[in-house]
């Protein structure tokens, strides 16, 4: 089985975004209390809870000391002390940090209900969602036929928007083509763009929010006269979050048409295995450009849309020195480790830019890849 989301925009009424929001209020309440539990017992010297009995705990004894949690979607609950649990359980393995408590001004607005007895439906205009009925939406693509609907996440958005992601779960067909060595292509990143491919093509990434920041810098400083905790500075706040907003869904949309025609042309796709957190560190001198490129979310869009149609996606090694490699006669250059020098110029003879030198080399070992 697999599974995939689609994420609409909702526009709830107003009885609908009351309920929203105190359902928002309940779950981080409940998680906040069972957080509470869990280290008062911890130190007392029990036993932790396990998820099941911190459920029960919820519906037993929460739920009747604070009536109120009643009159929200159940599933919503249960979801937000499964949530606190899986924070417990990585946090057992070292795979996270301790659970914090969640602040009503700093957490994600969001909740998250399970599917059942048909409570959740799709219509043409409209999303069925528990206890708040029929919700106004933009369905822009419905679920493939076999599809089944498993859970929906309502959120809501720091400029006020709402939005739901529903999940799917369907039978993983896995599709098998011919694959050909001649219609494939390697990428290698490239910070004041995208990318520069094997055939030669850079990408002009469009920076979005260096073209948005004089309007941003006007916002913040309008802000700044404004006192804290006002309707106007909350106004503001909200001005500002759209336009962080739409930086974000231009940067998003670029991305989506770059990675699908790539889908459509090439039966394989090699790119080098970077990490992007540490790429945009302020050690390494262009994290702004880094941010603002989103090559991370680009090659995680690539790897599913090829996977959804067959064809390979490959990941070189991070350590493969791509960039001190010539290409034609495979001498290695360890000069090319300092950024500045843009052209590589072989004994070989062979003189080219370092981007371009690493796309063919990254095509190269990630066909030696396919072939082992």
């Amino acid at each position: 089985m697999a599974n995939k989301a689609y994420v609409y925009r909702i526009y709830p009424d107003q009885m609908q975004e009351q309920l929203m929001q105190k359902t928002f209020g309940c779950c981080r309440f409940v998680y906040n209390s069972l957080l509470t539990l869990q280290e008062e017992r911890y130190r007392s010297g029990e036993k932790h809870l396990s998820k099941t009995e911190v459920n029960t705990y919820c519906n037993k004894v929460l739920k009747d000391a604070y009536p109120f949690l009643r009159e929200v979607d159940k599933f919503a609950l249960t979801n937000a002390i499964f949530h606190l649990e899986e924070g417990y359980r990585r946090f057992f393995l070292r795979l996270g940090k301790h659970p914090r408590y969640k602040s009503r001004h700093k957490a994600k607005w969001s909740y998250t209900t399970n599917f059942t007895n048909h409570n959740i439906e799709i219509g043409e205009r409209y999303i069925k969602l528990p206890k708040l009925g029929k919700v106004k939406a933009v369905i822009h693509r419905f679920p493939q036929e076999g599809w089944q609907v498993k859970t929906a996440t309502v959120t809501r958005n720091r400029d006020n928007s709402y939005q739901v992601s529903v999940l799917f779960f369907y039978e993983d067909q896995q599709i098998s083509i011919p694959v050909s060595c001649g219609k494939s292509i390697g990428l290698d990143y490239k910070s004041d763009g995208l990318y520069t491919d094997s055939n030669g093509h850079f990408c002009d990434m469009p920076h979005y929010y260096r073209k948005s920041a004089p309007i941003l810098a006007k916002a913040q400083r309008k802000l700044r006269h404004k006192i804290a905790g006002s309707r106007n500075y909350d106004k503001q706040q909200r001005r500002i979050a759209r336009i962080h907003r739409h930086i974000a869904n231009q940067r998003k949309d670029y991305l989506h048409q770059e990675s699908t025609a790539i889908a459509k042309r090439y039966d394989i796709v090699c790119v080098e295995d970077l990490n992007m957190r540490a790429m945009a560190n302020r050690g390494f001198g262009n994290g702004k450009a880094t941010l603002d490129n989103g090559y991370g979310m680009f090659l995680n869009m690539l790897e599913y849309k090829l996977q959804d149609q067959g064809k390979c996606f490959i990941k070189v090694g991070k350590h493969f020195p791509s960039s001190q490699l010539c290409h034609r006669c495979g001498r290695i250059h360890p000069e090319m480790k300092d950024l500045r020098i843009r052209i590589m110029d072989c004994t070989c003879g062979c003189k080219v830019d370092r981007d371009y030198n690493a796309a063919l080399n990254i095509k190269t070992e990630g066909l030696k890849m396919i072939a082992a």
